[in-house]
C-alpha cells in the first residue's frame, strides 16, 4: 500500500492497485464520525459503440443502458438491496453521468458489513427478461418526469444543439422508446465489458482506519475469480468544431422564459494536468466576464435582464466540452443579445486584468478549501478526476499557479461565434396544445 501525502492540505491518500486491477483509494479524516464509501466505473451514458469482452466486433446498444443498469443492479434474487444497507444504519445511493456509474453509501457503524455489501452486490449481477420488462415501466415513467421538467428540457436541449453526432447529446436515461428494446443479454454485455475491477475504483473516507480497511477489501476481493483485464475499446464518431444547431425554441407551460447560451468546447482531447489546468483556466476567465462580481452582471441585472436562477458552467470531459450562460427572464432576446455582445468583446482579443486574477483565484481556493470539509464532496469529486488521470487536491497548487496567458489561451478554445448555440423554452402560446 503507497502512502500519497498533501502537505499543503495536510492530508495522507492511501492507495493500492490490487491483483484483480481494482484501484482502491483511502481518505482518513479526523474529527469525523461518518465513513462515506463510492465504488465506481469508468462507464457511463456515452459509451453506447464498444467491443463487447472477448469478442472482435463492436456493437452499438441502446441509448440509456448505463442507467437502466445502475437501477438493476440494486434489486437481487433475494431481494432489494437497499434494505440490507438500511439493517445496518447506512443511507445507499447511486448515480449514472456521461461518463461514470458509481454506487455508495454513508454510514457512522457497521463500516465493514456495508462495505461487503457494496462490493458483493456490484458484482453479482442478476437480470431476467420478467425484471428487465418491469424495469422499463418504472424508467419510462422517470423519463416522461424528466421531459415535463423545464429546467432539464433547458439544458440537455442545449447540449442537443451543440452536437452532431457525439452521445452526450442523448438524455443519460435513454429515451422511452430506445429503453424498450434493452435486454437481459445487452445488461450482461455491457456488465461484463464495463464492471471488471480494472474499469473501477473504490474510495473510502471519513473515519476509517487504511491499514484495516485496505485488508478488508484485499481479502473481499481476493475470494472472487474474474477474467484477465483487457483494454475496453470505446468508439465515436468524429465530432466538427462547429455547433449542429444554432438556435431552437422549446414551448412549455413555464411563468417566464429560459434563455441558455452554449459555447461548444474546441479541445477536448485533454488529460492529467494539463486537462485540470484548462479547465480552471475557462472557469476562471467565466467567472470574470459573467460572474456576480464582473460589469456585465451588474448592467443585466439593473436592466431586469435576469433573476436568481441566473447561472454559468464549464464542463469537460475526455472527448467533449462545453459552457452554458444563462437564466430565466422577461426579456430573452435582449439577454441573448447582451450576452452574445459580451463574448464578442474577447473573441480573439481576451484581456484580463492580473488583478482581477488573483480576486477571482483566491475566491475559488476559498471554496475549494470549505469543500474538502465535507467527506460527500470529496467522495463524488475524486473518482471523476482520477478517471480523468488527475488528482482532486493538485486543484490548489494549480490554481496558484494560473497564468493571464492560461486564461486567454483556454477560453480562445470556447470561443467563435460557430460555437454558440442558443436555446429558449417560452410560455406556451394561448391556444397551442
Amino acid at each position: 500500500m503507497k502512502t500519497i501525502e498533501f502537505k499543503q492540505l495536510d492530508e495522507t491518500l492511501y492507495y493500492e492497485k490490487l491483483e484483480n486491477g481494482l484501484d482502491v483509494y483511502i481518505l482518513p479524516k479526523k474529527g469525523f464520525s461518518k465513513t462515506f464509501v463510492t465504488f465506481t466505473t469508468k462507464y457511463g451514458s456515452v459509451d453506447r459503440t464498444f467491443v463487447p469482452i472477448g469478442e472482435t466486433e463492436s456493437v452499438t446498444v441502446p441509448d440509456g443502458i448505463a442507467h437502466f443498469l445502475e437501477h438493476k443492479m440494486f434489486e437481487k434474487e433475494d431481494g432489494d438491496v437497499f434494505q440490507k444497507f438500511s439493517e445496518y444504519g447506512a443511507s445507499a445511493n447511486a448515480f449514472t453521468s456521461f461518463t461514470r456509474t458509481a454506487y455508495l453509501f454513508s454510514s457512522t457503524d457497521n463500516i465493514y458489513k456495508s462495505t461487503e455489501t457494496l462490493l458483493n452486490f456490484v458484482q453479482e449481477p442478476y437480470f431476467t427478461e420478467a425484471t428487465v420488462n418491469k424495469e422499463k415501466g418504472i424508467i419510462g415513467q422517470e423519463i416522461t418526469m424528466y421531459d415535463d421538467q423545464p429546467d432539464w428540457r433547458l439544458y440537455f436541449g442545449t447540449i442537443e444543439n451543440m452536437y452532431h453526432s457525439h452521445p452526450v447529446k442523448i438524455d443519460i436515461a435513454g429515451t422511452i422508446g430506445s429503453i424498450d428494446g434493452i435486454t437481459a443479454d445487452h445488461l450482461y454485455t455491457c456488465y461484463h465489458t464495463f464492471y471488471h475491477p480494472s474499469n473501477m475504483l473504490l474510495f473510502a473516507i471519513g473515519a476509517v482506519d487504511p491499514e484495516e480497511m485496505m485488508a478488508f477489501i484485499r481479502e473481499n476481493q481476493g475470494k472472487k475469480e474474474f477474467p484477465e483485464p483487457t483494454p475496453i475499446q470505446r468508439f465515436f464518431d468524429e465530432e466538427p468544431t462547429e455547433v449542429a444547431v444554432k438556435e431552437r425554441t422549446l414551448h412549455m407551460d413555464v411563468q417566464k422564459p429560459k434563455l441558455y447560451i452554449g459555447l461548444k468546447a474546441k479541445q477536448t482531447g485533454l488529460s492529467g494536468r494539463d486537462m485540470l489546468k484548462h479547465e480552471l483556466s475557462v472557469q476562471i476567465a467565466l467567472e470574470l466576464i459573467f460572474g456576480r462580481t464582473s460589469n456585465f452582471y451588474e448592467r443585466i441585472y439593473d436592466e431586469g435582464l435576469i433573476d436568481e436562477s441566473y447561472a454559468f458552467d464549464f464542463t469537460l470531459e475526455n472527448g467533449f466540452g462545453f459552457a452554458m450562460i444563462g437564466s430565466d427572464t422577461t426579456e430573452p432576446v435582449a439577454l441573448e443579445q447582451a450576452i452574445k455582445a459580451e463574448l464578442a468583446k474577447y473573441e480573439g482579443n481576451a484581456q484580463f486584468a492580473s488583478n482581477d486574477l488573483e480576486r477571482i483565484k483566491r475566491k475559488k481556493i476559498g471554496f475549494f478549501l470549505r469543500a474538502l470539509n465535507s467527506i460527500e464532496f470529496i467522495a463524488n469529486q475524486f473518482t471523476r478526476y482520477s478517471f480523468n488521470d488527475m488528482n482532486l487536491f493538485d486543484v490548489l497548487p494549480v490554481l496558484e499557479e494560473l497564468t493571464i496567458e492560461d486564461l486567454t489561451t483556454a477560453f480562445a478554445t470556447v470561443q467563435g461565434e460557430s460555437q454558440q448555440t442558443v436555446f429558449k423554452v417560452l410560455p406556451t402560446e394561448k391556444g397551442e396544445q
